[in-house]
């Protein structure tokens, strides 16, 4: 059973469970049931911003503790006023030290597309992503059937929801793409030896049709690569580990996009 399996397993007992504490009827009482999302592919096409999906992640199976001491709110606001095209936030409590409450404060602080990263895996998780004022939610097609992926796919479209497939290799791509998602994104790490290399996102560049915005997940360090995998088509960056590394997360992430920024406009008036 390799990390991804484990999780998964782990990951039915909890939404078990979490169904028996707060019915889905429930989850419609929010108020962000009632908030019209922001979009995540119009943030990521928008040419006039960085395309850079800033995480807020304080560990993780490969690399255990990244940052237990980062607020939440502190670091987001942060990675938002430092120029982040979007938030990515990890509810994932067992293996990755996230919460709900931290999508809830970070939507509440601020007014930009949100990621729910976690292993989505039931409709009801969909509903909850919604109920915390999510914008979107990814879907890992090496734990989902293609006949899953359009299922909670279509769901989360009919709660105004967009949806970032994940994908590790191009057989997972090819059975898995479909008009249920929005954003297809490219998992550099290696889920069996997390071994991560950015030229996995080169390599399939070509398989991902133009409809879907294209995503560069993990590894991504300099401001180079960006700038590089621009020219592939990539309009969005999810990065995680890089900022919140740092003590200060989002300067660091403010620091990357300025220099990503000072990087593009020379390359520009070359």
């Amino acid at each position: 059973m390799n990390i991804l399996d484990k999780i998964v397993a782990h990951k039915r007992q909890e939404v078990a469970a979490q169904k028996e504490r707060i019915p889905a009827q429930a989850l419609e009482t929010s108020p962000f049931f009632s908030q019209k999302p922001f979009s995540f592919k119009a943030a990521l096409t928008d040419p006039s911003q960085s395309g850079i999906i800033a995480e807020f992640k304080r560990r993780s199976p490969s690399k255990g503790v990244i940052n237990d001491q980062a607020d939440v709110v502190q670091t987001t606001t942060g990675y938002a006023s430092g120029g982040a095209s979007a938030l990515s936030v990890l509810t994932d409590t067992e293996f990755f030290g996230g919460t709900t409450a931290d999508v809830i404060a970070a939507r509440e602080a601020n007014q930009c597309p949100i990621l729910r990263k976690d292993f989505m895996i039931d409709a009801y998780q969909v509903m909850e992503a919604r109920a915390m004022g999510a914008d979107v939610i990814l879907l890992i097609a090496a734990s989902l059937s293609p006949a899953e992926i359009r299922t909670l796919g279509g769901f989360a479209h009919s709660l105004g929801l967009e949806v970032l497939l994940e994908v590790h290799d191009r057989e997972e791509l090819e059975r898995s793409i479909c008009p249920e998602v929005d954003a297809i994104g490219v998992n550099n790490r290696n889920l069996k030896d997390f071994t991560v290399s950015v030229d996995l996102s080169r390599e399939l560049a070509e398989f991902i049709p133009g409809d879907f915005v294209k995503v560069s997940e993990s590894g991504i360090s300099d401001p180079g690569t960006i700038v590089d995998l621009r020219r592939y088509g990539y309009r969005g960056f999810l990065m995680g580990e890089n900022f919140m590394k740092h003590a200060d997360p989002g300067a660091a992430c403010t620091r990357f996009i300025a220099v990503l920024r000072s990087m593009e406009a020379n390359a520009f008036a070359k």
